[in-house]
């Protein structure tokens, strides 16, 4: 088994998206059992830094840094992803959806119905995608992390359209996976009230043209 991840390091990242600088020197350490809460205004870059780690972004200066991990692996082949996109095939069932993603994503985890009876939606397994509501499609999407084992998890507003059962689930599954020397970055503008944690601020996006 390949050693887990102990610290994930960003250095003097500089990003420019259409034109705009969207992140500046912007230094970070996110240290496993410990959740990295990202916080700042709209458009000052929360999404970015993340689609950045999961390498959906290339920056235009710095580097990313993992300390542990899998060394025959990238940073973001280590990386789960929980973006605002629910990823999930309308025409496909509850579990042909999470069964595509666990043999696409790499070394298995929990079973998919194990996955499924962990965000509550155990009793709609064989129904299509396109009958779920928001909150229910947004727990399948969550529902990836969990058949799939990747050690860094990603999550950009994580609690977005949920109720407040299922955001005290999904935040009991994050604890359970820092517990378990996981490492989590979340975006969010709302409290997280994760055990153990520590943030970030970015501040405002640069308007006008890159330097």
């Amino acid at each position: 088994m390949a050693a887990p991840v102990v610290r994930l390091e960003g250095e003097e990242l500089t990003l420019d998206r259409g034109g705009r600088r969207v992140l500046a020197d912007l230094s970070f350490e996110a240290h496993a059992g410990v959740a990295l809460v990202v916080t700042g205004s709209n458009g000052a870059g929360k999404s970015t830094l993340l689609r950045l780690i999961a390498g959906l972004l290339r920056p235009v200066a710095g580097e990313m840094r993992i300390e542990g991990g899998d060394p025959e692996l990238t940073i973001p082949q280590q990386c789960h992803y929980f973006g605002h996109q629910d990823a999930l095939k309308n025409q496909l069932s509850v579990r042909e959806n999470l069964a595509f993603w666990r043999d696409f994503s790499g070394v298995p985890g929990e079973s998919v119905l194990d996955a499924l009876d962990r965000v509550g939606l155990a009793r709609l397994i064989d129904l299509p995608a396109a009958y779920l509501s928001a909150g229910q499609r947004r727990r399948l999407a969550f529902a990836r992390l969990l058949v799939t084992r990747r050690p860094i998890w990603l999550l950009d507003e994580p609690t977005s359209a949920l109720d407040a059962a299922s955001e005290a689930r999904l935040l009991e599954i994050v604890g359970e996976h820092l517990d378990a020397g996981g490492l989590v970055v979340a975006a969010t503008h709302l409290a997280l009230p994760f055990a153990r944690m520590e943030g970030i601020r970015l501040g405002p996006a640069i308007v006008g043209a890159a330097a």
